[in-house]
């Protein structure tokens, strides 16, 4: 199963900065655009991992599909 969120990001200095929409807390950075959506992925599986409580919202441990406006 695939999930899809948003990312929004943002310049500040020379690192993109973002955080998923969808899922308050999930916030990272990354020297590149690429950086970043790697960087938030994996806060967003160590989320689900650390919050149990997500699993029974309908959050899945699975690689996700982030796409950027």
């Amino acid at each position: 199963m695939e999930r899809h969120f948003t990312l929004e990001y943002w310049m500040d200095d020379e690192w993109y900065v973002g955080q998923l929409k969808e899922v308050p807390g999930v916030f990272s950075q990354g020297a590149t655009l690429d950086e970043l959506e790697t960087n938030i992925r994996d806060a967003y599986h160590l989320m689900v991992e650390t919050e149990p409580s997500l699993e029974h919202s309908g959050i899945q441990r699975k690689e996700i599909t982030v796409h950027v406006a």
